[in-house]
């Protein structure tokens, strides 16, 4: 059963990925994924601050959100992908600024998540 919440919750999360790449958005910094690890990042901070883990249901819940939707959504090989490519082209500022903004943005909004979910449920 735990394979079944993990596959759908996958199923969302690589419909939503796909969603956003088909924003028409053309340049050579990688915009999309930057922003799909980013709402990722949010979205798993405010799946785990407001689920938690309070009963057998909670955990069915986080199979399908936080390891289902959360990993189909987010593009952690397509980042390092693009992020060796800028480097391969010796767009150095450019890979530095997107590994940069990448990571600590994606900590922070692991953070946020968390405090929206927190103030949710006051």
């Amino acid at each position: 059963m735990n394979l079944l919440y993990v596959a759908l919750g996958g199923a969302v999360g690589a419909i939503g990925r796909y969603a956003i790449s088909l924003i028409p958005i053309k340049t050579e910094f990688p915009v999309l994924t930057l922003i799909t690890n980013l709402v990722g990042a949010i979205l798993i901070g405010f799946i785990v601050g407001f689920i938690g883990d309070r009963d057998e249901t909670s955990k069915n819940t986080l199979l399908f959100w936080k390891t289902g939707v959360c990993g189909g959504f987010t593009t952690f090989s397509t980042f390092s992908l693009e992020a060796a490519d800028l480097w391969e082209r010796k767009s150095y500022f450019s890979g530095g600024c997107y590994i940069v903004l990448s990571v600590l943005g994606c900590i922070i909004g692991v953070y946020w998540g968390k405090k929206i979910a927190m103030m949710l449920q006051r």
